[in-house]
């Protein structure tokens, strides 16, 4: 047997535990977009963070494995405080979810006093719990759009706050942070993928630096980008965003190429759990992620007001 073959035999007997597990435990197993394909293929659900969380807190489950980062197990815990939330790897972090933090934000707050804060989901949940409403890449335009008064501090994501600004009349105060992936794509690396492929359709994630957005056909987001190719005459797209897109791209649209804008597109951060920490985790109910009551009950005011402007 070669050595694909059993690697192939090896992930369909961890899939298979998995399962298990989650059955015995009534557990349900969210992945988002940018997890690998194994954990994607084992998962019940995939999707984006916010949309995996809002499922998961109308399932009769009691557990919630979380297959991304520990701001989206936050999100989950937030939005279902009477469930068990597991993150199999307690140290899958977000760079841009580090970029802030609470007193931070107070300061900030203090410096620009009645500015209406808007918060990205890609944050901490005391952050959120600072914010007025969060926002997706999705909503962004509609929920600023919808704040009253003509300013808002955006944060953490300097480039999503540049993304609104040009889409809304409000005068936006932007946090300095960013997805180091999505801002390390240049206007160089789309020319020379649109070399190769010259017909290709270019999607580019909001998280984006302006200039690379000004350069794609579209700017959507993981879940606009994994619908899009269903109304698209075109067969072959370069796509700006985490390379684990890719797998759930291909798995819809078989018969489309999905090309990435560039391969500086991978965030360690999600390609950290495995089938093994999934299992791990769910025999010894390792890596509960529970959110403070303090905390979580101004930060679900901040997420359910964003829910209004969720598709």
């Amino acid at each position: 047997m070669d050595a694909k073959a059993t690697n192939q035999e090896e992930t369909a007997r961890l899939t298979e535990r998995v399962r298990q597990l989650l059955k015995e435990k009534n557990a349900v197993m969210l992945a988002h977009n940018y997890q690998p394909p194994e954990i994607q293929d084992a998962a019940d659900m995939c999707g984006d963070s916010l949309e995996l969380s809002i499922k998961a807190s109308k399932t009769d489950a009691q557990v919630i494995v979380f297959a991304g980062v520990h701001f989206m197990a936050e999100t989950a815990s937030i939005l279902s405080p009477q469930k068990t939330v597991i993150l199999p790897r307690e140290n899958a972090g977000c760079p841009m979810a580090d970029m802030i933090d609470p007193q931070s934000l107070a300061k900030r707050k203090e410096e620009l006093p009645g500015v209406p804060v808007v918060t990205y989901v890609n944050s901490p949940a005391a952050v959120k719990a600072l914010t007025d409403v969060c926002c997706t890449s999705a909503n962004v335009v509609k929920v600023v759009s919808s704040i009253e008064g003509s300013e808002v501090l955006m944060a953490p994501d300097k480039n999503l706050a540049m993304f609104a600004s040009r889409q809304t009349d409000k005068k936006i105060h932007i946090w300095e942070g960013c997805c180091p992936y999505h801002d390390a794509l240049t206007p160089q690396d789309i020319l020379a993928a649109k070399e190769k492929y010259p017909n290709a359709v270019v999607m580019a994630h909001p998280e984006c630096r302006p200039e690379v957005i000004d350069m794609a056909d579209v700017a959507l987001s993981t879940s606009g980008m994994l619908a899009y190719p269903d109304a698209s005459d075109a067969e072959v797209f370069i796509v700006g965003t985490e390379v684990g897109i890719l797998h759930p791209l291909k798995k819809r649209h078989p018969n489309k190429t999905f090309i990435p804008a560039s391969e500086k597109l991978l965030c360690q951060d999600m390609k950290r759990i495995t089938l093994q920490d999934v299992i791990r985790s769910l025999e010894n109910m390792t890596g509960v992620v529970k959110v403070p009551e303090e905390i979580r009950v101004p930060a679900l005011s901040a997420v359910e007001k964003m829910t209004q402007y969720v598709n």
